[in-house]
């Protein structure tokens, strides 16, 4: 009877839903630009002699294959979700006599969803939008450079049966949106958005399991993408 209830009650709610309500999906290039700044390498400044809070940490860019969902709501308003193939990035060293030296190197995934809002043109074909939502982003396969490895022994730190590790934290922030779709025909078109996602994370380079050096990194990457979105 309780079964047959709650059928009851999520086939009325399906039945209910707007009839505008629709979904889209854009396919295509996604890049991220960090914007990055990070605390200073206060251990490895010191060991190695160099001056105080003359190093930092800078994160390169990468393009990977973005692929977003949209549920549409009413005109205005639309839901999406951000996903991509992982993106790869290599951390290296700035500023001092040892700038440019790769730290390592990490993969991470940053779904983000967003509520959006469209603005209604005369002109239908295009849909210009802004959003706002919330980013996880997921850190994973990190690894320490060779180079770093190599420093580390020269500066006797580390020996050769030493275990070198890099660990990055996991980050949740707020992220921003401005897009504009154009509609070629009922169902194909053109997707094109930029947003700043707030990431944040803490880097821990550790030798045996104990961390040596902590440094945090703001990446606060500019996200783009440049798509085919199809419309069901």
């Amino acid at each position: 009877m309780m079964k047959g209830f709650k059928y009851a009650v999520l086939v009325s709610a399906l039945l209910a839903a707007p009839a505008f309500a629709n979904w889209s999906v854009n396919v295509g290039a996604i890049g991220v630009s960090p914007d990055d700044s990070s605390s200073h390498l206060n251990v490895v400044e010191t060991v190695a002699g160099l001056p105080a809070n003359s190093t930092a940490v800078g994160v390169n860019s990468n393009t990977q294959l973005g692929l977003t969902v949209d549920y549409k709501l009413s005109p205005n308003w639309t839901f999406e979700l951000i996903a991509a193939t992982p993106f790869s990035h290599d951390i290296a060293v700035k500023g001092s006599a040892i700038d440019g030296l790769p730290i390592g190197k990490t993969k991470h995934l940053p779904p983000t969803l967003l509520a959006q809002y469209h603005f209604v043109l005369e002109d239908s074909r295009f849909d210009p939008f802004v959003g706002l939502g919330l980013n996880y982003t997921k850190f994973f396969n990190e690894k320490v450079s060779p180079e770093l490895t190599s420093t580390l022994q020269a500066l006797n730190v580390t020996t050769a049966s030493d275990d070198v590790d890099l660990k990055l934290k996991d980050s949740v922030g707020l992220a921003i949106q401005a897009g504009l779709n154009i509609q070629l025909d009922s169902n194909w078109g053109v997707h094109l958005m930029l947003s700043r996602m707030d990431i944040s994370t803490t880097g821990r380079v550790q030798v045996n399991g104990a961390t040596i050096q902590s440094v945090d990194v703001d990446i606060d990457p500019y996200v783009w993408m440049l798509g085919v979105r199809y419309s069901l």
